[in-house]
């Protein structure tokens, strides 16, 4: 790779605008959510058309120039953490709702919407998007669908895999493919379940098709306070072995309720150790039936407090507090590193007890929130960046949490995705031979492994070394990639 031929090459189909070079243009791109490992791309590209998306992919690919693909930067894994070799190819300008059909219930949209500007674009319909993420305020339906991305409401409505219906991708030859359609199903191979979800490895998403919902008659949230988490845990289990399927079902241990309702005042608990947010949703007689089974259920599992709310606006400060326990911590702590992985329900109270005992092992507080209802936890451990050491002691615990969600039946990420932070429980959850089957499929679709190097599935070379890696020694995990 030349840079100055590259650079020429950008500029000839590039406004100035639309190039960026100089250090402090771009220092915004250093780090997705994941703030713990940053680096500046050799420059960033920000297209207004898809032409100019094909244009840039067909120069990289000649000059065998690595790109990552980025949205709205709100991932967790280091999904969208630059190459210092490569270009950030940002679609935060492809922010347009194409078109929004309330009959079909299904809107066509740019990558770059909001999450939550679909459901705004369709609620005069009485329709919505139903992945929720808690940064739905700001994260885009690009990021949502190369993650595949959850939220509150997953339980019962699914990830984006399951709320989308078609996608037009760009590969990194610049060929258009438009994946999926508006039909209940699609001939050959499932390639939009394989897009959803691959990290930018495979192609640049230009336009999603999603599917809506119709708003639901009512909507109700119930919250119950434990005086044990591992109590809060089997009322969790005993909630979906009843058959009752909750729209949403979120679990919340004490550190996260003290910082919640500090920032937030949803009127949570303080003296709880625990508390379950379980919301129902359908017409009026269904949630009156089921909210009266869920009560009667977190009573025998040992609820030490109940409250239901009375109203749309109680459940939706309830709800605001769970959605805000992310920055809530942040007041409470330097730093953050915020793990997520998946866990069978029926293990929920023996992984909290282990989580516990590793807390205590590594001398690091976590806050629990997460997904109850379909086991995605989400542990936030606290530590303080600038304390030599201690960033190198978290990614060990956090790398013992995800090792424990395999042991135990689960995966090392729900919603989340790999990135840069979890490449190596990759080698954990991930037979050699799966692992070269991933790396077939990368190839038949990027034979330069030009698009997102280096994320998401680890190579044989890096497994085989995995037992020796330096965070051991308490030194950099990923050398070469300068921290905060």
């Amino acid at each position: 790779m030349k840079p100055d031929r590259l650079l020429k090459r950008l500029r000839e189909i590039l406004p100035p605008e639309s190039l960026l070079v100089e250090r402090e243009d771009l220092n915004p791109y250093e780090s997705d959510g994941l703030t713990a490992y940053r680096q500046l791309p050799l420059l960033a590209v920000i297209p207004e058309t898809e032409a100019q998306v094909q244009q840039i992919l067909r120069i990289c690919y000649e000059e065998s120039v690595p790109v990552v693909a980025r949205g709205s930067g709100t991932g967790l894994s280091g999904g969208a953490l630059p190459l210092k070799n490569g270009v950030l190819l940002s679609l935060a300008k492809f922010s347009r709702i194409l078109h929004l059909d309330p009959v079909a219930r299904i809107a066509r949209v740019q990558p770059g919407v909001r999450n939550l500007a679909i459901s705004e674009a369709a609620a005069p319909h009485k329709l919505y998007y139903a992945p929720d993420p808690s940064s739905q305020i700001i994260c885009s339906i690009g990021g949502n669908v190369a993650e595949n991305s959850g939220g509150v409401h997953c339980l019962k409505y699914g990830l984006t895999v399951n709320n989308i219906l078609r996608l037009r991708v760009i590969t990194i030859e610049g060929e258009v493919l438009e994946i999926g359609s508006e039909a209940l199903d699609s001939a050959g191979y499932d390639l939009l379940a394989l897009m959803t979800g691959s990290e930018g490895l495979l192609g640049v998403i230009t336009e999603v098709t999603v599917k809506l919902l119709p708003k639901p008659e009512r909507a109700q949230v119930i919250m119950a306070g434990f005086d044990d988490i591992e109590k809060a845990g089997a009322a969790v289990a005993a909630i979906i072995s009843a058959g009752i399927i909750p729209a949403g079902l979120e679990m919340m241990d004490k550190p996260a309720i003290h910082a919640a309702e500090d920032f937030v005042h949803a009127g949570y608990p303080l003296d709880a150790e625990a508390i379950l947010l379980c919301e129902l949703d359908g017409t009026n007689e269904e949630v009156s039936e089921e909210i009266k089974r869920v009560h009667d259920i977190l009573q025998a599992s040992g609820a030490t407090s109940l409250r239901s709310a009375q109203d749309d606006a109680e459940r939706l400060t309830l709800w605001a507090g769970r959605k805000a326990a992310f920055p809530a911590v942040g007041r409470i702590s330097p730093d953050y590193y915020c793990m997520d992985g998946t866990i069978p329900r029926k293990r929920l109270s023996e992984v909290l007890r282990r989580i516990k005992e590793l807390s205590a092992h590594y001398g690091l507080q976590v806050a629990n929130v997460f997904h109850a209802g379909d086991g995605n936890l989400h542990p936030l451990i606290l530590y303080d960046a600038n304390q030599p050491g201690e960033l190198a002691r978290v990614e060990v615990f956090g790398a013992k949490i995800l090792e424990l969600c395999v042991e135990v039946g689960g995966t090392i990420t729900g919603e989340h995705g790999v990135g840069v932070e979890k490449i190596d429980q990759m080698c954990v959850q991930f037979a050699p031979k799966e692992l070269a089957l991933f790396h077939a499929v990368k190839q038949a679709w990027d034979e330069k492994s030009l698009l997102n190097p280096g994320k998401a599935v680890p190579t044989l070379h890096r497994c085989a070394e995995f037992g020796a890696m330096h965070v051991h020694q308490g030194q950099a995990k990923f050398p070469g990639v300068p921290r905060f």
